[in-house]
């Protein structure tokens, strides 16, 4: 039997859960590093996804806590949607990436992990990242270290998020 290895997962399954809504409680600790937050601004902030779907997944998160994107007020909506496109930039010129997928995920049938407060979604994507281990085996092999791509892209994020 062969054995496949993703050590940072230990981390999900063996670290203290944040109470109440993950985001809020960003929003409430913005400076902490560890938090991995690319970018902030007065609407809204740009962070890493802790547990990504693909290397590089970042979000596009408002201060303002509802699960209804109606409910935000036209500016924050307007700012959040300027930061995706600014993200976009980042992650094709930087991790580099052959494509983008970027979206919402509204109410738990719609696929929200974290249903109660809105959030857009930046994954880079490459031709072939989606391989037979991931089709058939139900794993995903990342291909690089997320502190890493982290650090690259807060060391970058300055020049695209102005």
């Amino acid at each position: 039997m062969e054995h496949l290895y993703a050590p940072w997962r230990y981390d999900y399954v063996s670290e203290e859960k944040i109470e109440g809504c993950v985001f809020c409680h960003i929003t409430n600790n913005i400076e902490n590093d560890k938090l991995q937050v690319l970018f902030k601004d007065e609407y809204c902030y740009v962070v890493m996804n802790k547990f990504p779907y693909s290397p590089g997944h970042m979000m596009v998160v408002p201060y303002f806590h509802t699960s209804n994107i109606e409910d935000l007020e036209e500016v924050v909506w307007t700012q959040m949607s300027k930061r995706v496109r600014q993200g976009v930039k980042l992650l094709k010129d930087i991790m580099p990436c052959e494509g983008v997928n970027i979206g919402m995920n509204l109410g738990k049938a719609a696929g929200a992990g974290i249903e109660q407060h809105v959030h857009y979604h930046m994954l880079p994507r490459w031709l072939g990242d989606t391989n037979f281990i991931s089709s058939i085996g139900g794993t995903r092999v990342y291909p690089a270290n997320f502190e890493n791509i982290f650090n690259k892209l807060k060391l970058n994020a300055p020049k695209y998020f102005i």
